[in-house]
C-alpha cells in the first residue's frame, strides 16, 4: 500500500502502516544522529526539556552538508540507525512516533516500538541530494557545535519513504528475503543447442 502522510503522526496514523508500506510523508520533522541523541538523553536523566516536543514527532538520522547558494539544505542522506539504538527508547516512550534511517534495529528498539505505536522508516542510502530535492526549509534549532550532527526543523514534501518496521513489529529486513527467496525458481537448464544460440 502507499500512504500520504503528515507530520505530527498521530498513533493510529502509524498503526494502518505495515512493512513493506510505501510513505510520501509531509510536514515537520527533526534531524537528529548519535551525537545529539546523547545530549537529548542527558537532558531526559537530569530533568531539563528536550529541543523539541517529542510526542508524536518523526527524527530522521542524518547529518545534512552545507546548504549550496539558493538552497534550503544540501545533501541529507540516511545515517545507521543502529547508531541510535541505545538511545531511541528513551525517546520512544516519550512519544516519538517515527524514526528514519538505514539498516536493522536492535531488538530493544523493535520491542519498545510494539509498546508505544511507533514505526520504522527506510529512506534510500546514497539518494541525499534526491532527498533534499524534497526539503522546502531547514531550521538549525540547537547545538550549533555539532556542526552537520546539530538538530534541525525541516520541513519537507513528499518525502519517500518504505515501513521497514511497522507497530506491530513486522520488520522488513526479515520477511522481505523470505519473500523473495520463496519467490524464486531456479532456471531450467538450456538445451545445449540453445546455449549455442543454434
Amino acid at each position: 500500500m502507499e500512504y500520504r502522510l503528515s507530520t505530527p503522526l498521530k498513533k493510529e496514523d502509524a498503526a494502518i502502516l505495515r512493512a513493506g508500506d510505501t510513505v510520501l510523508l509531509s510536514g515537520v520533522i527533526y534531524t537528529a544522529r548519535d551525537a545529539a541523541h546523547k545530549r537529548m538523553c542527558e537532558q531526559i536523566a537530569s530533568g531539563q526539556p528536550l529541543p523539541f516536543e517529542m510526542e508524536d514527532a518523526v527524527i530522521y538520522y542524518a547529518g545534512p552538508t552545507p546548504a549550496p547558494k539558493g538552497a534550503p539544505i544540501g545533501s541529507v542522506g540516511p545515517t545507521t540507525s543502529g547508531r541510535m539504538d541505545t538511545y531511541a527508547p528513551a525517546l520512544l516512550r516519550l512519544g516519538l512516533r517515527g524514526m528514519i534511517g538505514k539498516g536493522a534495529r536492535s531488538a530493544e528498539v523493535v520491542e519498545v516500538m510494539r509498546e508505544t505505536g511507533a514505526v520504522y522508516f527506510g529512506a534510500t542510502g546514497g539518494a541525499g541530494a534526491l532527498i533534499a530535492a524534497c526539503v522546502e526549509s531547514a531550521e538549525l534549532i540547537c547545538w550549533p557545535d555539532l556542526g552537520s550532527e546539530a538538530v534541525r526543523r525541516l520541513v519537507v514534501r513528499d518525502m519517500p519513504l518504505t515501513v521497514v518496521i511497522d507497530s506491530t513489529g513486522a520488520d522488513l529486513y526479515q520477511t522481505g528475503p523470505a519473500c523473495w527467496a520463496a519467490a524464486q525458481t531456479c532456471p531450467e537448464a538450456l538445451p545445449l543447442d540453445s546455449a549455442k544460440g543454434t
